[in-house]
């Protein structure tokens, strides 16, 4: 990526809060944080799993949130976002950001459930940035492609029962 250029220290400072909110929000349940960090319109993307999940608009991404709320054994789930590089201008950009997922209960060690890495487009509405799109993926596939041996193609996690969202109309 390039050199972020037009962002300025507020700027990049509001969108890591962003990425902060987001986790934090999802981490404790917070439904309604979590949707207030996406725009109306707003895309998820996870491609984790066989197939790849899709969540367009704010009452989709509500759905994906409650689930994950749902989920029992979710409660202790700590995502951590780091390496954040940001290319845009005052009102709309592209980050880039690795995330990791622990698990958090009992006594450590903790487990690690998930290392990959976001692809995020936000753009700044009525002076706060929000995500228009959030790509979820995992540490394999096009991001390894460089490596002798990796040729760029994604290997998905089988989906654990538990993890499985029905969408609904």
């Amino acid at each position: 990526m390039a050199r972020s250029k037009g962002l300025t220290l507020r700027d990049r400072l509001a969108l890591q809060d962003l990425l902060a909110r987001y986790a934090w929000a999802l981490d404790t349940g917070d439904v309604d944080g979590l949707v207030a960090c996406f725009t109306p319109d707003a895309v998820v993307v996870e491609e984790v799993f066989e197939e790849p999940d899709r969540w367009v608009g704010r009452d989709s991404i509500r759905r994906l949130a409650e689930h994950y709320r749902s989920v029992p054994d979710f409660p202790g789930r700590q995502h951590h976002v780091s390496q954040v590089l940001v290319e845009g201008n005052a009102k709309r950009c592209r980050m880039r950001s690795f995330v990791f997922v622990t698990e958090c209960r009992g006594e450590p060690p903790y487990l690690v459930r998930f290392a990959g890495y976001y692809e995020d487009r936000a753009v700044k509405a009525r002076g706060s940035w929000l995500f228009e799109e959030r790509i979820i993926r995992l540490w394999d596939g096009p991001a390894l492609a460089r490596f002798p041996g990796h040729d760029g193609t994604r290997t998905p996690r089988k989906r654990p029962p538990q993890l499985v969202i029905r969408k609904g109309t």
